[in-house]
């Protein structure tokens, strides 16, 4: 089985990582200045960058304003060990995804307030607008879902959310030519599936809005795991 190439950010971190553990860099000690990571390891600023927010994510740095980034004491937790740059993780996140935002659109179709309801309809015509100009949609993307989770009016659904934001905005080239990890259709499926979760929401249909957003996300699901298929059994 042929193998995607691994990412640079994720080199990055794991070389960053295997420091730590081998207690070669340990907890309070300041790392190398950003410049200084892009000489020893040969990448840009925006690889450095994405490789100490994925440990920051997994609770292995702090960057403190003004001082730099420390090691800090390895913690457990959930979603530690999730690689963003992995399809297989997103997989796994999509998963837990359509469990929990099913439920947060018809909640929010039953809950939301005039003013949510402006919000989400702001951040559906912002991806809308993306996809127009032909820019990645992840981050607008996130905006989306978040606005309809806070929708819901139980703050948890948000704060789940933001707790894996680093799976749902996906980095790396796993596929396409962008700074993206999706498949090469996804965008096409996006507006219309956005349009229908919308709709039902705005509707207060609280069936249809749960149906409208399982079916975007087992939509996104089938299409990740055609790009698992194909990312295992090409190369290049």
């Amino acid at each position: 089985m042929i193998r995607p190439k691994e990412r640079l950010s994720a080199k990055v971190a794991d070389a960053l990582r295997s420091e730590i553990a081998q207690g070669r860099v340990k907890p309070g000690d300041r790392l190398p200045s950003e410049s200084r990571l892009t000489e020893i390891h040969g990448v840009s600023r925006t690889v450095v960058r994405e490789a100490i927010a994925t440990l920051s994510f997994e609770g292995l740095v702090e960057a403190r304003k003004g001082a730099g980034v420390f090691a800090q004491e390895a913690r457990g937790g959930p979603f530690v060990n999730l690689d963003a740059g992995r399809v297989s993780s997103i997989i796994e996140l999509l998963e837990l995804r359509i469990a929990v935002e099913v439920e947060s659109a018809a909640f929010a179709a039953l809950r939301r307030s005039p003013m949510q309801e402006e919000r989400i309809a702001i951040a559906h015509h912002a991806v809308i607008d993306c996809l127009a100009a032909g820019k990645p949609t992840r981050d607008l993307d996130f905006d989306f879902h978040l606005a309809i989770a806070q929708a819901t009016n139980n703050p948890r659904f948000a704060e789940f959310l933001s707790l894996i934001r680093l799976g749902i905005i996906p980095r790396g080239k796993l596929q396409t030519g962008q700074d993206d990890v999706r498949p090469r259709d996804y965008n096409v499926h996006l507006q219309g599936e956005h349009d229908a979760i919308c709709r039902a929401i705005f509707a207060s249909d609280e069936s249809a809005a749960r149906e409208a957003m399982r079916t975007h996300l087992k939509g996104s699901l089938a299409r990740y795991r055609a790009l698992l298929h194909e990312t295992n059994h090409t190369g290049s």
